[in-house]
């Protein structure tokens, strides 16, 4: 067991998701590395510790002795290549030969990393073991197979699949790692009734625009008149109408099967898409993106302001309100459409389990960005907590 009053260091920082969970369980962060200079201002701020360090030019001999590494290091693939030869030979280059050398020189007792869901299936399965056989080689226990978990699973309401990847050293004594995930289902996870909005009045900055608004009453009116209420597949607009010879075009077989089913739901429902179309001047003043519609809500919805919406490069995503989209480097701000406005920066924190005292970068885009790369606070706080009582 990990007794409190632990050091840790925080790889690949950001802005500190794994510094604010392993904080609050009792550790003291001795070493953190970033190279975003927007991120390491803002992890400066909040815990009061530079972490302008490029981690490729550290000695491990200079990190301070700890106790837990975490790191949620860049995915990049692993080279074929030598595989034979040993760990080094396949991860040098890559982001994780830089924690490879340093568990290998401190022997850390504990390690979470943390990263894509693809990284589970990347490359065949390679990547991944790559990963496990070089933490084993170090003398580290890992599961046989990453585990993957989400925030909703653990009450907050926002799908977002990641890899945790827990490991204690072998000089520790614990022969096995046995983790519980809470098994919380999304649709018992309900976002407009948690504890994510604010209760006072937003900035208007935040609020959708009156085209937008207009857009969204377009579709809505849309999904309202059609006789379909399960759709699984994005509706073109562009599309209805159209009588050329769609299956003589070199187009991919996806792209064929989408205009396909287009046609199919233009014919079923004709007399009102074409009422439609004309009350909407056949939708001459929407961009291509305006006119494609992601219906992701089933039955579940009735209306685009009882859902979540984003305004996508591949057209308007409606999603269901209980759980929010996977938060990313985010460029298109998830929109409560029944608020007519999108996230917060300070909502944003709050669906990574941030604190309220967090503070957040004064760019908004760069707050977006920031909390859209960060680890999930809760996932990570009790994932730990499980991997740190593990008795021997």
């Amino acid at each position: 067991m990990l007794k409190k009053n632990f050091k840790f260091i925080d790889l690949f920082c950001g802005i500190g998701g794994f510094h604010q969970a392993l904080q609050n369980l009792g550790g003291e962060c001795v070493f953190a590395s970033e190279i975003d200079k927007y991120a390491i201002e803002t992890y400066k701020e909040n815990y009061n510790l530079n972490a302008d360090f490029n981690i490729r030019d550290v000695k491990e001999e200079d990190i301070e002795k700890h106790d837990v590494l975490c790191a949620g290091f860049p995915c990049q693939s692993f080279s074929k290549a030598g595989r034979q030869k040993g760990f080094e030979d396949t991860t040098r280059g890559t982001l994780f030969f830089e924690i490879v050398r340093i568990l290998k020189y401190h022997k850390t007792p504990y390690i979470i990393l943390e990263n894509v869901r693809n990284l589970a299936s990347h490359d065949n399965g390679n990547t991944w073991n790559i990963i496990k056989n070089s933490l084993k080689e170090l003398g580290y226990i890992i599961t046989e197979n990453p585990i993957i978990v989400s925030p909703h699973q653990f009450g907050v309401p926002q799908i977002r699949e990641r890899v945790v990847i827990l490991g204690v050293h072998k000089s520790v004594g614990i022969k096995e790692i046995s983790i519980r995930v809470p098994n919380i289902n999304k649709k018992d996870v309900d976002f407009l009734s948690s504890n994510i909005l604010e209760n006072c009045k937003v900035d208007k900055k935040y609020y959708i625009s009156e085209r937008e608004e207009k857009v969204l009453n377009c579709w809505d009116e849309f999904i309202k008149g059609i006789k379909e209420k399960v759709l699984g597949f994005p509706i073109w607009a562009f599309e209805f109408t159209k009588d050329y010879d769609y299956t003589n075009c070199e187009y991919p077989k996806w792209k064929k099967n989408f205009i396909c089913r287009n046609r199919k739901l233009y014919k079923n429902n004709k007399n009102f898409i074409d009422s439609w179309l004309k009350k909407w001047n056949y939708l001459q003043d929407f961009t291509i993106t305006e006119q494609k519609l992601e219906w992701q809500c089933g039955e579940d919805c009735h209306s685009i302001w009882d859902a979540i919406v984003q305004f996508r490069p591949s057209g308007i995503r409606v999603k269901r309100p209980n759980v929010f989209p996977s938060l990313v480097a985010m460029v298109q701000i998830p929109i409560i459409a029944k608020l007519k406005r999108r996230l917060t920066p300070r909502e944003t924190a709050r669906l990574q389990s941030f604190p309220d005292t967090f503070i957040c970068n004064k760019n908004d885009h760069q707050a977006y960005k920031q909390f859209g790369n960060a680890v999930n606070v809760k996932v990570i706080e009790c994932v730990a907590k499980q991997l740190f009582n593990l008795k021997p």
